[in-house]
């Protein structure tokens, strides 16, 4: 199969039909053979009616139902298993990502050798209160990644090598980072195409502004997990040494200095000073909090139910 296009959706009945009908031409124009594989995100609409009706009339629909809302990266790991095509693409369902780039981006994949391509909406139809922090948010992304040449990570048009979805793990909220983490699992070929924006045609944005401050958190996520997520005591023994010696070092020296208060006939109990306890402490926390910090991480990345998402309903999706 030539290619597998993922669409994550939630609440977007209106455009369903439009798109297929869209992708439809576009791949019948090219002669690829395809599957579509729509991945409803919980929606409280008619979304999957629409889609369960466009699957019994296309053999290439297919289908997966959420039982509740998880959000886009569940939505993607979901769709990225499924996909059987040599090439994947993943665009949304709101309209404003045009299949008529699907020539292009296979292109770019079979052809130019890339194994991943990012679409870049160079001229967009947004409101300057999301092209900003867009803006501000994909600088530091470049900064952080070191993938230079990428001027929107978020975008939802993007293709990718097979070999690429299904060797990278997609969770929480990562699907801005898909380049970074295709790069970290030895996907380094990563281009940009850039890409027509079109305007929304129905309903509004399912996105708010606290995605941007999730986003950069998620960013410092994963850029300390994948520096430091398998040598740890590269940082965390660092740190926790550092602590704990020089709070034990300053408790040897208040000691020292209680000697010779005693020598001179000065009494009292060491504890009496702030200090004791400030040092004290410190040497506690030196061993404790980042340690038992970076467990929780660790412990939270290797749950088998991290990606244990619940399916209520599936169309002709392999088991």
């Amino acid at each position: 199969m030539d290619i597998s296009v993922i669409v994550p959706l939630y609440n977007e009945e209106e455009s369903l039909r439009e798109l297929h009908a869209w992708i439809q031409r576009v791949m019948a124009e090219h002669k690829f053979s395809y599957e579509i594989i729509f991945v409803n995100d919980g929606s409280t609409d008619a979304s999957w009616q629409v889609i369960e009706e466009l699957g019994a009339k296309d053999p290439n629909v297919k289908g997966i139902k959420f039982r509740r809302n998880y959000g886009k990266s569940p939505a993607l790991y979901c769709g990225f298993k499924a996909a059987q095509g040599d090439v994947v693409i993943t665009m949304d369902a709101d309209l404003q990502d045009s299949p008529d780039e699907i020539p292009g981006l296979y292109k770019m994949i079979t052809e130019d050798g890339y194994d991943l391509v990012s679409g870049w909406k160079k001229k967009r139809y947004d409101p300057l209160s999301k092209t900003i922090p867009t803006k501000l948010f994909n600088a530091t992304a470049r900064k952080i990644s070191g993938i230079k040449n990428l001027h929107d990570f978020n975008c939802g048009l993007k293709a990718y090598r097979k070999d690429v979805v299904k060797n990278i793990e997609v969770y929480g909220e990562m699907h801005r980072y898909i380049p970074y983490l295709a790069k970290e699992a030895g996907f380094d070929k990563i281009g940009e195409k850039v890409v027509h924006h079109q305007a929304r045609k129905y309903g509004h944005s399912k996105f708010g502004i606290n995605r941007f401050f999730n986003g950069y958190l998620d960013l410092m996520t994963l850029w300390f997990l994948s520096r430091y997520g398998k040598k740890p005591m590269h940082v965390f023994g660092f740190l926790g040494s550092i602590m704990f010696f020089i709070s034990f070092l300053a408790l040897i020296v208040m000691g020292i200095e209680k000697c010779i208060d005693l020598s001179n006939g000065i009494y009292g109990p060491l504890a009496d000073s702030a200090w004791f306890f400030i040092f004290l402490v410190g040497m506690l926390m030196g061993v404790q909090l980042f340690l038992a910090g970076f467990l929780g991480d660790l412990i939270s990345r290797t749950s088998p139910r991290r990606n244990d998402y619940q399916i209520e309903k599936t169309i002709k999706i392999e088991k």
